[in-house]
């Protein structure tokens, strides 16, 4: 397994993107200033985008495991790389998603907590409604991991 920094052409992982973040128009405003780390293993295998958020937080703005490649830990081995390589840089990682039974576990599994909410989040930045698991997201969950020595 390796982790490596996309520095061109980030886009050519659109698909990947997509899975996290429905709306193209939406990945354009942080790509471009974005950070991003594609994990292979005999292929690419997920992908995240970092942001600084300022105040040393450092923020998850995308993070997207193959379907075919779901719960058998990349997603994780990539949130704990990002976190160690940043740790003493920024004192908190954290990231905004939807409230959903299948996103929100897996944070909390990778040493995150509940931070705040904004309030339909999805309904009022979102061409159209989106679905996770047969539920409507409407507001953001933010969640946080402390990355201080």
């Amino acid at each position: 397994m390796k982790i490596r920094e996309i520095i061109e052409n980030k886009k050519q992982f659109l698909s990947l993107l997509l899975l996290a973040d429905e709306q193209e128009d939406m990945i354009d405003k942080y790509l471009s200033a974005g950070t991003m780390y594609v994990l292979e293993d005999n292929g690419v295998k997920a992908e995240c985008v970092v942001i600084d958020a300022g105040n040393k937080i450092l923020e998850i703005k995308n993070i997207a495991v193959r379907p075919d490649c779901q719960r058998k830990g990349y997603g994780k081995a990539l949130i704990d790389c990002i976190a160690a390589k940043y740790k003493g840089t920024y004192s908190v990682l954290q990231v905004g998603t939807g409230d959903s039974p299948l996103t929100v576990p897996f944070y909390e599994k990778c040493g995150f907590v509940r931070s705040h909410i904004i309030k339909n989040f999805f309904v009022d930045n979102y061409h159209r409604p989106i679905y996770e698991n047969g539920i409507q997201l409407a507001d953001m969950i933010y969640l946080r991991r402390n990355l201080s020595p």
